[in-house]
Protein backbone atom coordinates (compact mmCIF):
# COMPACT_ATOMS: atom_id res chain seq x y z
CA UNK A 1 0.00 0.00 0.00
CA UNK A 2 1.69 3.22 -1.19
CA UNK A 3 1.45 6.31 0.86
CA UNK A 4 1.14 9.88 -0.34
CA UNK A 5 3.71 12.20 1.23
CA UNK A 6 2.18 15.23 1.86
CA UNK A 7 3.35 18.83 2.98
CA UNK A 8 1.40 20.54 5.65
CA UNK A 9 1.88 24.19 6.57
CA UNK A 10 -1.63 25.29 8.02
CA UNK A 11 -4.78 24.11 10.13
CA UNK A 12 -3.44 20.33 9.65
CA UNK A 13 -0.19 20.40 11.63
CA UNK A 14 0.53 19.33 14.93
CA UNK A 15 -1.47 21.11 17.71
CA UNK A 16 -3.74 22.77 15.16
CA UNK A 17 -7.28 23.05 14.79
CA UNK A 18 -7.65 20.20 12.05
CA UNK A 19 -4.69 18.16 12.66
CA UNK A 20 -7.01 14.97 14.09
CA UNK A 21 -7.31 14.53 10.27
CA UNK A 22 -3.99 13.17 10.34
CA UNK A 23 -3.05 12.30 13.87
CA UNK A 24 -3.02 8.71 13.40
CA UNK A 25 -0.92 9.10 10.00
CA UNK A 26 2.78 9.23 9.98
CA UNK A 27 5.12 12.29 10.65
CA UNK A 28 8.16 12.31 8.91
CA UNK A 29 9.89 15.83 10.58
CA UNK A 30 9.72 19.32 9.36
CA UNK A 31 9.94 20.68 5.85
CA UNK A 32 11.05 24.04 3.95
CA UNK A 33 9.86 24.05 0.44
CA UNK A 34 11.99 25.92 -2.16
CA UNK A 35 11.44 29.63 -2.59
CA UNK A 36 8.72 29.59 -4.97
CA UNK A 37 5.44 29.98 -2.73
CA UNK A 38 3.58 32.10 0.20
CA UNK A 39 1.29 31.42 2.39
CA UNK A 40 -1.82 34.06 2.50
CA UNK A 41 -3.85 34.93 5.48
CA UNK A 42 -7.83 33.52 4.71
CA UNK A 43 -8.95 34.58 8.04
CA UNK A 44 -8.75 31.50 10.07
CA UNK A 45 -7.28 29.68 7.96
CA UNK A 46 -3.63 30.29 5.57
CA UNK A 47 -3.55 29.03 1.69
CA UNK A 48 -0.70 28.51 0.12
CA UNK A 49 0.24 30.00 -3.55
CA UNK A 50 2.93 29.75 -5.89
CA UNK A 51 5.00 32.73 -6.45
CA UNK A 52 7.82 32.87 -8.95
CA UNK A 53 8.38 36.27 -9.02
CA UNK A 54 8.34 36.56 -4.97
CA UNK A 55 8.39 33.35 -3.38
CA UNK A 56 9.33 32.68 0.03
CA UNK A 57 10.61 29.40 1.52
CA UNK A 58 7.44 28.19 3.42
CA UNK A 59 7.86 25.93 6.53
CA UNK A 60 5.72 23.13 7.47
CA UNK A 61 5.53 19.44 8.26
CA UNK A 62 5.94 16.30 5.90
CA UNK A 63 3.45 13.60 6.88
CA UNK A 64 3.29 10.29 5.03
CA UNK A 65 -0.42 9.26 5.00
CA UNK A 66 -2.24 6.06 3.17
CA UNK A 67 -4.63 5.60 0.45
CA UNK A 68 -8.35 5.96 3.05
CA UNK A 69 -6.66 9.22 4.81
CA UNK A 70 -5.85 10.72 1.21
CA UNK A 71 -9.20 10.49 0.39
CA UNK A 72 -10.70 12.08 3.21
CA UNK A 73 -8.10 14.87 3.46
CA UNK A 74 -9.42 15.00 -0.14
CA UNK A 75 -12.53 15.76 0.83
CA UNK A 76 -12.43 18.04 3.57
CA UNK A 77 -10.09 20.34 1.44
CA UNK A 78 -11.19 20.21 -1.74
CA UNK A 79 -14.63 19.54 -2.03
CA UNK A 80 -16.20 22.26 -1.02
CA UNK A 81 -13.58 25.24 -1.34
CA UNK A 82 -10.78 26.15 -3.51
CA UNK A 83 -7.65 24.17 -3.01
CA UNK A 84 -6.86 21.43 -4.62
CA UNK A 85 -3.83 18.86 -4.29
CA UNK A 86 -0.47 19.17 -6.42
CA UNK A 87 3.09 18.57 -6.57
CA UNK A 88 5.41 21.01 -4.64
CA UNK A 89 9.00 21.71 -4.29
CA UNK A 90 10.29 21.09 -0.97
CA UNK A 91 14.03 20.77 -0.19
CA UNK A 92 15.66 17.60 0.05
CA UNK A 93 12.57 15.09 -0.83
CA UNK A 94 10.70 14.55 -4.32
CA UNK A 95 7.50 13.50 -4.81
CA UNK A 96 5.81 15.68 -2.06
CA UNK A 97 2.14 17.15 -2.54
CA UNK A 98 0.00 20.14 -0.90
CA UNK A 99 -3.38 21.58 -0.79
CA UNK A 100 -2.65 24.99 -3.21
CA UNK A 101 -5.35 27.93 -2.99
CA UNK A 102 -6.51 29.20 -5.84
CA UNK A 103 -9.33 30.99 -5.35
CA UNK A 104 -9.58 34.51 -4.74
CA UNK A 105 -6.69 36.58 -2.57
CA UNK A 106 -8.21 39.21 -0.20
CA UNK A 107 -6.77 42.80 -1.52
CA UNK A 108 -4.13 43.76 1.16
CA UNK A 109 -4.16 40.09 2.30
CA UNK A 110 -0.93 39.62 5.04
CA UNK A 111 1.58 36.90 3.59
CA UNK A 112 4.85 35.04 4.80
CA UNK A 113 6.47 32.14 5.18
CA UNK A 114 4.89 30.54 8.54
CA UNK A 115 1.40 29.62 9.93
CA UNK A 116 0.33 31.18 12.24
CA UNK A 117 1.82 34.64 10.80
CA UNK A 118 3.86 35.82 13.33
CA UNK A 119 2.65 39.27 13.85
CA UNK A 120 6.12 41.42 13.18
CA UNK A 121 6.29 39.32 10.15
CA UNK A 122 3.18 38.70 8.25
CA UNK A 123 3.56 41.19 5.37
CA UNK A 124 1.02 43.09 3.07
CA UNK A 125 1.48 42.59 -0.58
CA UNK A 126 -0.60 42.00 -3.92
CA UNK A 127 -0.53 38.18 -4.65
CA UNK A 128 -2.15 36.43 -7.68
CA UNK A 129 -2.11 32.45 -7.97
CA UNK A 130 -0.42 31.36 -10.52
CA UNK A 131 -2.79 30.98 -13.45
CA UNK A 132 -1.27 27.78 -14.61
CA UNK A 133 -2.75 25.79 -11.30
Amino acid sequence: MTKAILFLYGSLKRGRRNHRLVADQEYLGEALTEPRYRLIDLGTYPGMVRDDAAGLAVKGELWAVGPCCLAGLDEFECADGPYFRAAVAVVGREGVEAYLWHGPVPPGARTGDEWPFPEARGQRTEVRPDPRY
